[in-house]
This record gives structure tokens, C-alpha cells and sequence, in this order.
């Protein structure tokens, strides 16, 4: 199976290395010296790492044959893309790859059904859950301990404890201006 685990950025200097976004909690594995990975498009790979380093908390990498500024530009925005064994877990306990959480069923702790996991969507503060409801519409679930409680891989679902208004409309907004409002006052 292949797995998208990094996205080359800008050049930086001017012997070919290049900025990388990882996308995979195992980069010193997925992208060390001597990885040959795939390219999203293929046409510009396959890619071989020659040399890695973190400079000012941002990976560097070189691959074989690109040794300017020039070559390393023409890789910008190239996915880098890892041959992965199906069934290969991640180290940690409680670490998911996205293919084992995609397509399963989310459903709340007392057992209503939300829907399927159809994307995970990877930001810098958390990991978020796109859940595709029944009626096609969707809704975002942050991926953190407080509100997914479990992942079931052998049952195929996510049982998720959402704060209220995280899937439903019944959350109760108050403001301060609502407040003002109700008892006459006016600014």
C-alpha cells in the first residue's frame, strides 16, 4: 500500500536540498538517507533521499542527482509517497495510520450512529475526523482522547463523546450582548 508521507517545499540554499512537510509520525524511518520513494506526479520520481537534516525545526532533505537551486525548485509541491505493508501498525499503543481509520463507522457512547470516516485531515494543532453523516453531510471531529474515547479497529468503528453542538444543533450560545438586549440596556 502506498502512503502519502511528505510534500517537498521550497528550495533552501543552493546545493539542491529542499524543504519538506512530513506528513508521517515516522519520518526517521519513512524518510531517512538511502528511502527510495514514489512521486505524486509520477513523472518526476522515483526519488532517492542522499542526505536529511533538521535545520531551524524544518526537515531538510537532498535526493540523488539534484545538486542546484534549479533542480531543487522544480520538485516544489511533488508528494513523496512511501510503499507501506498493509499490515504494519505503528509503534505507539494508541497511533493509527489514516488507512486503518478510514471507512470506519463513528457512533456516540450511548450507541447513535454519526456515520463513516471518510478523511482525515492532518493541522498543526490536532488531527480532525471529516464524518460523513447519513444524509451526506459532513461533520468535523477532533481526533483527541477527550472526544474519541475509542477506536475498535476489529468492530470498524470510532466511539466519539461530543461535547454539545460538535454533531448536533442543540448547543445553547449565550452572549453578553444577548444579555444586554434582553434586559433593555443599550450602549
Amino acid at each position: 500500500m502506498q502512503l502519502v508521507v511528505a510534500r517537498i517545499g521550497r528550495a533552501h540554499g543552493i546545493k539542491g536540498e529542499v524543504t519538506v512537510e512530513v506528513r508521517t509520525d515516522e519520518p526517521e524511518l519513512r524518510l531517512a538517507p538511502g528511502a527510495v520513494l514514489a512521486t505524486d506526479p509520477a513523472a518526476a520520481g522515483p526519488l532517492t533521499i542522499e542526505t536529511g537534516r533538521v535545520h531551524s525545526g524544518r526537515l531538510l532533505l537532498r535526493f540523488e542527482g539534484v545538486r542546484d537551486r534549479n533542480g531543487a525548485e522544480a520538485l516544489r509541491n511533488i508528494l513523496l509517497i512511501a510503499e507501506v505493508d498493509p499490515e504494519e501498525l505503528p509503534e505507539g499503543e494508541d497511533e493509527y495510520y489514516d488507512h486503518q481509520l478510514m471507512d470506519l463507522d463513528v457512533v456516540t457512547v450511548d450507541g447513535r450512529e454519526v456515520g463513516r470516516i471518510t478523511e482525515i485531515s492532518h493541522l498543526p494543532s490536532q488531527d480532525l475526523f471529516v464524518v460523513e453523516r447519513p444524509d451526506g453531510s459532513e461533520v468535523y471531529v477532533p481526533f483527541v482522547e477527550e472526544i474519541v474515547t475509542e477506536i475498535d479497529l476489529a468492530e470498524q468503528r470510532a466511539v466519539i463523546d461530543p461535547p454539545p453542538g460538535l454533531i448536533d444543533d442543540r448547543a445553547e450560545i449565550a452572549s453578553s450582548r444577548d444579555s444586554s438586549e434582553a434586559s433593555g440596556d443599550e450602549a
